[in-house]
């Protein structure tokens, strides 16, 4: 099984395991190293000071007679149980050896001088090799010393068994360790996932509390709670939305049964039939306005929208929608004025979709005899267009829902007309954030304003006044 596979309670207990184990291997092998060279040195230092010994009473010995140090040597060597010694004259001779007939192994006579390592069936030694020059011999002797080591070897190895061992039993215990702290640890999360799974559509108002989180978990947790309550009122909305379709299709799919049934109730002359056709014709553009328009809200949030990048000069696009108003306006004693202007990047049917909407919603709200204002500016970055109304003062808990699908501020109006259906500010949203833009409203002492920030061209224009 793959690491990836595994569930986060094994990951973090055989991380926990190795981590144990490397520490204990870690500690375990400095201390065998330095347990060797514990031993070393001790068994180096008694060697060396037998060895300094040895060649003080062979220095003192009287000409050449060492027969007469013999005792002394016996006395400093062969005391020794685990201590092999042998001195040897110029020409090979063995002078003295403790104990008798020792083995001289061949490295200590290759050795001209220095320590030397020997193994012998199941002992160890550790030797040295020295020549000493001794008055009124021609040749200097040669001293042989070696310490059966044994003992520590034997130790080095029952200590590097159990070292093993232990090893092994902290290896299985914190792994045990490890996946109880893990489990324990764990345990807000799989709150959260028990939360996650019992979510429904009927739960989203559910939030999973702070409180007993660590602090690890509560960004996790912040960031699943801001989701379910985007979730929340994106199920709202849509809810909402679903419930204004089947309200605003009502009206017309109601109007033409009962026109089609009062038709169909008698026999009627060609004149009354035609008149009921147009009747009913009006209801279905009506109905195939708002299907169009709901099918482009349907594209835009999926992203399918995708606008053309071209060069436009927003006061031509704002000239000609003055101009095609104007004929209504003049009707209800309105005034359309338009000053500024400013380059974007856009799709100039899309954007002329959406100051048109813009536009015909000022023109409905707009008393007699008062003025429409479109403005345009432009800064660095940006091109900036504004329209302003006068009329009556939006409410600010309402505005940033104006642009919601079907959403009216009276709701009175909620039946809406056969020329409002309560999609256009949610479409010219659309259109807006589909040019990377953005839209808001203002709605100030009689004075209501919606105001687009599009990106804007590194070309500048001379601003001129419009009217």
């Amino acid at each position: 099984m793959r690491f990836s596979h595994l569930s986060l309670t094994a990951r973090m207990s055989l991380m926990f395991m190795s981590v144990v184990i490397a520490v204990l291997a870690a500690a375990g092998l400095g201390f065998n190293m330095l347990s060797q060279h514990h031993f070393k040195m001790l068994d180096q230092q008694a060697l060396s000071e037998k060895l300094e010994s040895t060649r003080y009473i062979l220095d003192n010995a009287k000409g050449a007679n060492l027969a007469a140090e013999l005792p002394q040597l016996r006395a400093l060597l062969g005391a020794h149980q685990d201590l092999l010694a042998t001195i040897l004259s110029g020409d090979g001779t063995v002078l003295f050896s403790a104990p008798a007939a020792v083995k001289i192994p061949d490295i200590a006579k290759r050795a001209e001088a220095g320590m030397w390592d020997w193994q012998d069936g199941e002992h160890t030694y550790q030797g040295v090799t020295a020549k000493i020059q001794v008055t009124g011999q021609p040749q200097p002797l040669t001293a042989i010393l070696a310490l059966d080591v044994t003992s520590h070897a034997h130790f080095l190895d029952n200590l590097q068994r159990w070292f093993w061992i232990g090893l092994t039993l902290s290896a299985l215990v914190s792994a045990a360790l490890g996946w109880a702290v893990a489990r324990s640890g764990l345990g807000p999360l799989r709150q959260v996932t028990q939360v996650a799974t019992a979510m429904s559509a009927r739960s989203l108002q559910e939030r999973i509390p702070l409180g007993p989180v660590p602090q690890e978990l509560q960004q996790l947790v912040l960031s699943f709670n801001a989701m379910l309550a985007r979730l929340e009122d994106s199920f709202v909305r849509l809810s909402n939305f679903s419930a204004d379709i089947a309200h605003e299709l009502r009206t017309p799919l109601s109007n033409l049964m009962t026109h089609t049934e009062v038709v169909l109730s008698q026999k009627r002359d060609t004149e009354a039939y035609e008149e009921n056709l147009y009747a009913n014709l009006e209801d279905l553009k009506r109905m195939s306005r708002m299907i169009d328009d709901m099918l482009f809200l349907a594209k835009a949030d999926n992203g399918l929208i995708v606008p053309e990048r071209t060069d436009i000069e927003l006061a031509d696009v704002a000239v000609k929608l003055a101009d095609y108003y104007r004929l209504l306006a003049e009707e209800r004693d309105i005034r359309i004025a338009v000053t500024g202007t400013g380059r974007a990047q856009g799709d100039r049917l899309m954007l002329y979709r959406a100051i048109s909407n813009l536009l015909s919603n000022a023109l409905r709200y707009t008393p007699p005899g008062q003025t429409i204002a479109l403005r345009i500016h432009q800064t660095a970055d940006t091109a900036n267009l504004s329209i302003e109304n006068p009329g009556g003062t939006i409410a600010p808990e309402h505005l940033a829902k104006l642009f919601d699908r079907f959403y009216r501020v009276d709701p009175a109006r909620r039946e809406g007309s056969p020329s409002n259906a309560g999609l256009g500010l949610a479409i010219t949203r659309s259109i807006i954030e589909a040019h990377k833009g953005r839209i808001w409203c203002t709605s100030v002492e009689g004075l209501t304003g919606f105001h687009i920030e599009l990106p804007r061209l590194p070309t500048m224009v001379d601003a001129s006044v419009r009217a």
